[in-house]
C-alpha cells in the first residue's frame, strides 16, 4: 500500500510540475469530495442558466454526497464567472456552469479576448441543451413570424430587442438580417423578460424555463422555436425548420469547466458523477419541465464537442461579420 501511494504521488508530480502545481495539490484523494463544492454560473437569479444549475447542483449533490452551492457572477457575458473559475485552485471544489456565451462568444467576438477557452479551462462534461423561443408581448400585432418581419420592415430602427447572452443576440441578427431593431443587453431573461411584459421591448428570444408560463397566460405570444422539433411545452409553436428559416442555426448548450491544470482523476470523477447525475429520473423530469435535453459527455467527448461548437460559432461570427464591444 505504502509502494503504491508513493508511486502515485511521483507520476502525479511529474504532471503536477507541468502546471506549475505541487505534487500534493495534484494528487487525488480517493475521498474526494471532502467538502461542499462551488458551482459558479455567469447569469443573475431567476434565468434559465440559473434555474438548470440549481437542480444539476441539487442532483449532483445527492451523487457526491456533499453539498454543492451554487454561486451567480452574472455580468460581461459570462466572462466575470469564467474567469473566477479560472483563476480558482484546480482541487475540485470550484467548477462552472458555463454556456456558449461565456466559452465561445467572448472569445470570438471581442476585440480583445478575455482568455483563451482551451487553455483557461478543463473540460469536464455536458450539462445538455436549452429550448429557445422567439416571443413578442401578447398586444404587438403579430402573429407569426413573417408578420414581425414585415413590421420590423415597415419601421426600420423604431423597435426593439432583448437579449442576455450572445446565442439569443446572434440567433435574432440571423432572424432580422438586414432589417434593423435597437438591441437592449440584460444581465439575465428575467430582467429582460419584465421588460417585455411592460412593453419596454418588442422582441426576444428566451428559453424555455420563463416562456411557456407566461404565454399559457396569454401575456407573451411565441412565434418560433429553436429546435430541431417542437418542444412538449409548447407543442402549437413551429420551429425555424418547418417556418424554412434555414439560416436561423443558433442553438444554445451548457456544460461544466474547471480550472486549468484539474488533475485527470479528479476531472473524471466529476465527469461520472454529472453523467450519472443527469440520468437521474428526478433530475430529467426537473430539466424536461423547463425545457432542457441534459445529457452528459467523458471529458474526451466534450472537449472534442467544445471544439466543434467554437469553430462552427467562429464561422457564423465571420460570416455576419459581427462585433460586440
Amino acid at each position: 500500500m505504502q509502494r503504491r501511494t508513493l508511486t502515485a504521488a511521483a507520476l502525479w508530480g511529474g504532471a503536477a510540475a507541468l502546471c506549475g502545481l505541487p505534487a500534493a495539490a495534484a494528487l487525488a484523494d480517493e475521498a474526494y469530495p471532502q467538502k461542499p463544492l462551488r458551482l459558479i454560473v455567469g447569469f443573475a437569479p431567476g434565468g434559465g442558466a440559473d434555474v438548470l444549475t440549481r437542480i444539476i447542483a441539487e442532483g449532483l449533490a445527492k451523487q457526491l454526497g456533499q453539498q454543492v452551492i451554487v454561486e451567480n457572477r452574472p455580468g460581461a457575458d459570462g466572462v466575470l464567472a469564467a474567469q473566477a473559475t479560472s483563476s480558482a485552485r484546480p482541487d475540485g471544489y470550484t467548477l462552472l456552469m458555463g454556456t456558449n456565451t461565456a466559452m465561445v462568444a467572448a472569445p470570438t467576438m471581442r476585440p480583445t479576448p478575455p482568455y483563451d477557452p482551451f487553455k483557461a479551462f478543463t473540460p469536464i462534461s455536458s450539462a445538455g441543451q436549452f429550448s429557445m423561443f422567439l416571443v413578442v408581448p401578447s398586444n404587438l400585432p403579430v402573429k407569426s413570424v413573417g408578420e414581425l418581419l414585415a413590421l420590423v420592415a415597415s419601421k426600420p430602427g423604431a423597435l426593439n430587442s432583448a437579449s442576455s447572452n450572445s446565442a439569443s443576440e446572434l440567433a435574432m441578427l440571423q432572424l432580422l438580417g438586414e432589417r434593423k431593431v435597437v438591441n437592449a443587453r440584460y444581465k439575465g431573461d428575467m430582467q429582460a423578460m419584465t421588460d417585455l411584459l411592460g412593453g419596454q421591448i418588442h422582441m426576444m428570444f428566451t428559453t424555455g424555463t420563463l416562456a411557456p408560463g407566461f404565454v399559457k397566460e396569454g401575456r407573451i405570444r411565441a412565434l418560433v422555436a429553436l429546435l430541431p422539433q417542437r418542444s412538449a411545452l409548447l407543442p402549437d409553436v413551429p420551429t425555424g425548420g418547418e417556418l424554412g428559416l434555414g439560416k436561423l442555426t443558433i442553438t444554445p448548450w451548457a456544460g461544466f469547466f474547471g480550472p486549468p491544470g484539474l488533475p485527470p482523476a479528479i476531472t473524471q470523477k466529476l465527469s461520472l458523477e454529472l453523467q450519472n447525475t443527469l440520468r437521474r429520473p428526478d433530475v430529467r423530469e426537473q430539466l424536461g419541465q423547463q425545457g432542457f435535453e441534459g445529457y452528459g459527455m467523458s471529458p474526451e467527448k466534450f472537449g472534442a464537442f467544445f471544439r466543434a461548437q467554437y469553430d462552427a460559432f467562429g464561422a457564423t461570427v465571420r460570416e455576419h461579420n459581427v462585433k460586440f464591444e
